[in-house]
């Protein structure tokens, strides 16, 4: 299995769209065997999907996330965790024990609040 992150200085990157790296991490046998830290390229929401099912994603944890990539993720077989912020690697700890706390609801909709999702990568939160 493999989950994705998305990922700023150790931190879970609060906007799909805008996230500039994933963290991978391999897991066999309920633990994590490996990682590696993967840059986007700029690459936008839509291509941001097929970047992860390239790369055999099964899991994703992140902060806010769009309707449609949470669609294009969806029909890519990726599972969305959306709403989690904190430490990457700790979400990635919580999910494999079952303790992690997400938000299915996580969603960062631009035509309601786009001063705080560009420019501000930290403003869309999610309580």
């Amino acid at each position: 299995m493999r989950i994705a992150v998305t990922y700023e200085e150790g931190m879970i990157f609060q906007h799909f769209g805008h996230t500039q790296e994933f963290k991978f991490y391999d897991v066999e046998g309920g633990k994590v065997v490996e990682s590696q830290v993967v840059n986007t390229n700029g690459q936008g929401h839509g291509a941001l999907a097929g970047l992860l099912a390239q790369n055999n994603v099964d899991v994703l944890i992140c902060g806010g996330i769009g309707p449609g990539a949470q669609n294009a993720l969806s029909q890519a077989g990726i599972q969305v965790y959306g709403g989690v912020s904190g430490l990457a690697d700790q979400a990635v700890d919580a999910y494999l024990a079952g303790s992690l706390d997400y938000n299915p609801d996580a969603h960062c909709d631009h035509h309601h609040h786009e001063h705080n999702c560009h420019g501000d990568h930290h403003g869309c939160h999610n309580s």
